[in-house]
């Protein structure tokens, strides 16, 4: 499904590629060179300077691709990237975001709208610039007082309410509040620190919570066209007092939720100025229709390129390298297509309690399970774990995938059966009652 401007717009960025700076290759973000390579796109490779939370896990890219660091002087890191031919600039992860679209306008390639960039990285920017486009957002309050969460709260009149920082990824400081103490313990414990990407979170997102199923779509854009790559369900299960990601599947292009879910999508990123390059948009899809959670301007984050791609027919770092490359086709919405070819579910490794230090010889009972296709553990060899409260602290994921969906699903209760026994070590603490999880 695509979203077409007038054709005067759409032609400003039918120009190829042929070097594209990469802005924090990290994460999925260090499968992109290769992906462009594969299109005849040479890549420059940009270190920002905000912290690397995947420096652990980080691949050496030196040798596939020059690196340029930025010391926070955009126009002397343009600069380095114009003698290197660059005329395109993407974000390789969450952290690149802005000083993607700031090299982008500096250096005058094809990139998103500036009229407000920090609607794309500011939670409550972005909930503004939505709602003024007439698109329905979940009701929300940005402030640095207690006082002021707890008093929003109260007029709100419902619980639980939601409480982030203003400007993060993942499921880092996401707290589900039942009550005005755990409002006032949160805005405390958030401001206080800082986000994954070492900015100081100098005030907090306080929002109303969003009944209903979740669901992430993939899209890429180019000269304001949207092409979507995949649509997936979440699948959450309590942990202490928040939700954690449990499982994700792909929704089948023809279920009518997707024509519902994409349409409401693509009327968000026009509203966030994103027209060229990658987004991911975290939907939920509630009584009064889809209200945005909230929309990344970069690559999905946690799905393995070569596993969607193998059993969707694409993945969006393919289809991102293709629109670089190729923008002319991919403003004319020829992009691959989404054609699943067997149940595949994406299962997240969860830890039911404190553990040994991680080992991947402990995994071949899970590598032995009938449907297993991947797995990628997050955390470095020897890792003592922790028992998982969010993504941070999970050991990392299991591809599951067949034919059959009763094959998968058995295959995932083995899999939570197998936590629960000792495939993460011996327990080295006891689980609090009430935080049982993990087992389906």
């Amino acid at each position: 499904m695509s979203a077409r401007p007038s054709p005067a717009y759409a032609a400003r960025a039918t120009r190829p590629a042929t070097r594209a700076a990469v802005v924090d290759a990290d994460g999925m973000g260090a499968f992109l060179p290769g992906a462009l390579a594969r299109e005849g796109v040479r890549s420059v490779l940009v270190r920002s300077d905000a912290p690397n939370p995947h420096l652990a896990n980080h691949p050496d890219l030196t040798d596939l691709a020059p690196e340029v660091t930025h010391r926070g002087e955009v126009a002397a890191t343009a600069d380095a990237l114009r003698r290197y031919g660059v005329d395109r600039v993407v974000a390789g992860a969450e952290s690149g975001v802005l000083l993607a679209d700031a090299l982008s306008a500096e250096l005058g390639t094809p990139g998103h709208g500036m009229s407000r960039p920090s609607a794309r990285r500011d939670k409550y920017e972005m909930a503004c610039a939505v709602r003024e486009s007439g698109q329905a957002t979940a009701d929300c309050l940005a402030t640095d007082s207690a006082d002021e969460v707890v008093a929003w709260a109260r007029g709100h009149g419902r619980w639980p309410v939601v409480l982030k920082p203003l400007a993060s990824a993942g499921t880092d400081n996401v707290l589900f509040c039942r009550s005005t103490a755990q409002l006032r313990a949160g805005v405390a414990a958030i401001t206080a620190g800082r986000d994954r990407y070492g900015g100081r979170n100098l005030a907090v997102l306080v929002q109303e919570h969003l009944a209903g199923e979740e669901y992430f779509v993939n899209t890429v854009s180019s000269g304001g066209v949207h092409h979507v790559v995949e649509v997936w369900r979440y699948h959450k299960r309590p942990v202490g007092d928040r939700p954690m990601y449990d499982h994700e599947e792909p929704v089948p292009p023809d279920d009518p939720v997707v024509g519902e879910l994409t349409a409401y999508t693509l009327r968000v990123l026009d509203a966030l100025e994103i027209r060229n390059g990658a987004a991911h948009t975290e939907v939920i899809r509630t009584g009064r229709g889809p209200v945005l959670v909230e929309c990344a301007a970069r690559h999905g984050g946690s799905h393995t390129p070569s596993v969607v791609s193998r059993f969707l027919g694409t993945d969006q770092l393919a289809c991102l390298a293709r629109a670089v490359a190729r923008p002319d086709q991919a403003a004319l919405g020829r992009l691959p297509r989404c054609r699943p070819r067997a149940h595949l579910r994406y299962v997240t490794l969860l830890s039911p309690r404190a553990g040994g230090p991680l080992s991947a010889e402990r995994f071949a009972r899970v590598r032995a399970l009938g449907t297993f296709v991947e797995m990628a553990l997050t955390m470095p060899e020897g890792t003592v774990l922790p028992r998982t409260r969010d993504l941070a602290s999970s050991p990392g994921y299991v591809y599951l995938a067949s034919a059959d969906p009763a094959r998968v699903a058995a295959d995932h209760r083995r899999l939570r059966a197998l936590e629960h026994g000792d495939l993460y070590g011996p327990a080295t603490t006891t689980t609090p009652p009430g935080e049982r999880y993990g087992d389906r």
